[in-house]
């Protein structure tokens, strides 16, 4: 005959189980939380090098052009600076293309990772309009 266990021999059974579980759903809840961060400012770079290539391609002046890739990313913190962006060539010709790219390094929160993660946007516009 088999005997029937009582509740009080599997007492503490859950919380073991959910000690050796915890790490793993911890590094999975970062690692997401870390993954969308950067997602979401590798959009920005991109936004805000096509927004500097539009401005490159209409008005041809550098100045414009960097200052406008960096009021089109508010969200990135630290800011852009003019230092990190690079347009080619330094003067739109009309039917010719203009390129803007955005190098950044992102300072990654849990240090899982690294400590840093490279990322670059880049907007190519033809000029003229």
């Amino acid at each position: 005959m088999m005997r029937i266990r009582g509740k009080r021999s599997e007492r503490g059974a859950a919380a073991v189980e959910f000690a050796l579980v915890l790490p793993v759903l911890i590094l999975l809840v970062l690692g997401l939380i870390e993954f969308s961060r950067v997602y979401n400012i590798q959009i920005s770079l991109s936004n805000a090098a096509r927004e500097g290539a539009r401005s490159m391609a209409i008005q041809n002046s550098l100045p414009t052009a960097k200052s406008a890739a960096i009021a089109a990313a508010p969200s990135i913190s630290p800011a852009i600076s003019t230092g990190q962006i690079t347009i080619t060539p330094a003067t739109c010709t009309a039917g010719g293309n203009v390129a803007v790219t955005i190098n950044y390094n992102v300072a990654l929160m849990t240090g899982f990772f690294g400590a840093s993660l490279p990322l670059a946007g880049k907007g190519v516009m033809r000029c003229g309009g």
